[in-house]
């Protein structure tokens, strides 16, 4: 795709961005194309290009609905404090406020690699390389949750007490923002979850959206992460809220989300039981109550593809592929009812 001229740029105003740029940016020579990235379905996500160097833009949503998941403060931050950590993550540049473009929004380096978004992507690659690369996701996730918070400047980056309850609280009330239509298994599996919220398993920093296509591999070894990305609604809470969610992705009811054909639920990756037993050689975690993780991610990513589903029908996406999100809703709320009627043995 080539960078497209400022008119077509939904969501960027290209000249106020170079003269922002010429201001903030080293190195900047002038000139900005921009493309809109495939992929994100909440944060829009630009390809910023000068003819020498390229940057990431991410911005919030053309829709307002769900205000709570676009603090670009908080990714920006996650990301700047992880440099030089055990996570990779792309290079910080700059964040800014309201005052170029009218929302905040955050720029990043350019990180070269290979994205998998669909089960296309994986074709080229031999299943020896895809559990590798399934186990190398694991275990970054897994070196995520063991960096200290308080080491890189993160202690106060969120309440880990009582997270799981603040997240179920969070999750129904954007439910009830953006619902469309009336789902009775979405208060079930609420009212489910909530009679069976445990304790916190423990505190670590958490991603909140951790799947294959949020992560940059390298292109000679799909096993190396060269950057983990979408980092808009990392927080401090419960490790296995991420790995519950990292597991859900690969459910194929989860499809729909990303346009009918998400890597993530490649039957030719590790099954989610090889992928939980590598997590917790690694982490060395208790995963006795992993039920309720699965519950909760797939509480957390109906309630999210229902946001999509109602920002499209709005016509308030940018991009292709969010018209299957809706198609997600009820089969995940069901799926999560599902979860929760039977433990998971790690």
């Amino acid at each position: 795709m080539t960078g497209l001229a400022p008119s077509a740029i939904d969501g960027l105003d290209l000249p106020a961005l170079e003269r922002f740029f010429a201001e903030r940016v080293p190195g900047f020579t002038g000139h900005l194309t921009a493309e809109l990235l495939q992929g994100g379905r909440s944060n829009l996500t630009y390809l910023l290009m000068d003819g020498r160097h390229k940057w990431v833009l991410r911005r919030p949503p053309l829709g307002g609905l769900t205000p709570s998941a676009h603090d670009m403060g908080r990714e920006y931050q996650v990301v700047a404090a992880l440099a030089g950590s055990r996570v990779p993550v792309a290079r910080a540049v700059v964040l800014a406020g309201a005052e170029v473009l009218g929302v905040p929004f955050s720029v990043v380096e350019h990180v070269e690699g290979v994205v998998l978004r669909t089960t296309d992507h994986l074709l080229a690659l031999s299943d020896e390389d895809l559990t590798r690369c399934a186990y190398g996701l694991i275990d970054v996730l897994a070196g995520l949750h063991a960096v200290d918070p308080a080491a890189v400047g993160l202690e106060a980056f969120g309440r880990p007490v009582g997270y799981l309850a603040r997240q179920l609280g969070r999750w129904h009330n954007q439910w009830r923002r953006v619902r469309t239509r009336p789902l009775p298994d979405i208060e079930r599996l609420h009212a489910r979850l909530a009679e069976l919220c445990p304790h916190e398993s423990g505190a670590s920093i958490v991603h909140g959206d951790y799947r294959i296509d949020n992560a940059i591999l390298a292109r000679h070894d799909p096993a190396e992460v060269r950057a983990v990305v979408d980092w808009e609604m990392a927080t401090l809470g419960d490790p296995l809220a991420d790995l519950g969610l990292h597991l859900v992705y690969s459910d194929p009811a989860f499809a729909p989300v990303l346009g009918g054909s998400a890597a993530s639920t490649s039957e030719r990756l590790p099954a989610p039981a090889e992928l939980t037993q590598r997590y917790a050689a690694v982490s060395g975690r208790d995963l006795g109550r992993l039920d309720f993780y699965l519950g909760l991610g797939y509480f957390k990513i109906a309630v999210i593809a229902e946001g999509i589903h109602a920002r499209f029908q709005q016509g308030m996406t940018r991009g292709s592929g969010f018209e299957s999100a809706g198609l997600a809703v009820a089969p995940l709320a069901a799926a999560g009812l599902r979860a929760l009627e039977k433990p998971a043995s790690p």
